[in-house]
């Protein structure tokens, strides 16, 4: 039996963009998904999942007719069984092991489709301990690259690097195209307001996507977002004094307007990012594909978690630590 773990992330910049090759910096933080995998003989995969902030259930199926045997909801069904299955298949091929089965459990406290890499993490941690339950290691460099494959997959060719690559590299990374690498980056007072929500990130990459192919002003919005990444990167190389945050959080700020002009945020995504702002945070935007979710802020007071939990558009505030270690074995 193995357990491995790997964080969410926050996007400081960049989302959306680096689906046309634009760079992003997402940074790893401490909320985890767990999954637990243990060989079987029988070639079978059970997937038990019963914290995923979702109703909890158990499924298991195999290589006979894919029936699974079990009565759910198909898109529930999917949600706890896609992102396993690809990872599964990912560590077979890694061990050279195709017929091998598993009981895998999943805990996360990352919620579901709320801009915190939710699947990545998943994914990321279901590769590392299937393989390593099959005897083998693997780099994490390589659990991204496999990961990636497998987000690819499942959402129809339209994933990015960056959520996978910074799941299982930990810290603050870079990622434009195929180009991944981390960055040196001082921890950052990173406050998150959750609305209980969470967007379709299909749908939504899909209204940028049409927007950017109609108007040619949306595509130097696009573009744009793309610059403010490439500024933020020089100040985040900084020691995070005061001038940086305020710098940082001003770019932020840019990003949010941008993400917003491209349909991507929400009323509730707004009222918490002006909340934070007007409780003295440095800058705040959403995170992740938007519609509904999360934002991210900076303020190392209390007063923007203060805020936000007073917020009718918040359902949950907390603070989130840059999480230095990605993908974790044990």
């Amino acid at each position: 039996m193995v357990t491995a773990s790997a964080p969410g992330k926050v996007y400081l910049f960049g989302e959306h963009a680096v689906v046309y090759g634009e760079p992003a910096i997402p940074c790893a933080v401490e909320r985890r998904a767990t999954v637990t995998v243990e060989e079987r003989t029988d070639g079978r995969l059970r997937v038990d999942a019963q914290d995923l902030e979702i109703e909890g259930f158990t499924v298991e199926y195999g290589t006979v007719d894919g029936d699974p045997g079990v009565e759910v909801p198909t898109e529930l069904l999917e949600a706890a069984t896609e992102y396993v299955d690809g990872a599964v298949e990912q560590a077979r091929d890694a061990a050279g092991a195709p017929g091998a089965g598993f009981d895998v459990a999943v805990e996360s406290d990352i919620p579901l489709g709320a801009g915190l890499g939710s699947s990545a993490a998943v994914v990321v941690a279901t590769i590392a301990a299937a393989a390593a339950e099959l005897g083998v290691t693997l780099d994490p460099r390589e659990v991204a690259d496999r990961a990636y494959r497998v987000e690819l997959e499942v959402q129809n060719g339209q994933a990015s690097r960056a959520d996978t690559f910074c799941s299982a590299m930990g810290g603050a990374v870079r990622v434009e195209g195929d180009d991944c690498r981390t960055l040196d980056a001082p921890d950052l007072p990173f406050v998150i307001g959750y609305d209980g929500g969470s967007g379709n990130t299909g749908e939504l990459v899909a209204r940028v996507r049409s927007l950017r192919e109609e108007y040619g002003f949306a595509a130097d919005t696009v573009a744009a977002i793309g610059d403010v990444v490439r500024a933020g990167e020089s100040v985040l190389g900084g020691d995070g004094d005061e001038a940086s945050l305020a710098e940082l959080g001003r770019l932020m700020d840019f990003d949010h307007g941008l993400l917003e002009a491209l349909g991507v945020s929400s009323r509730s995504l707004d009222e918490m990012v002006w909340a934070a702002r007007e409780a003295g945070a440095h800058g705040a935007k959403l995170t992740g594909a938007g519609g509904a979710g999360c934002i991210v802020a900076l303020d190392e007071t209390p007063e923007t978690e203060t805020a936000l939990s007073y917020s009718k558009s918040c359902e949950q505030a907390f603070r989130a630590e840059l999480a230095r270690e990605g993908v974790v074995v044990s």
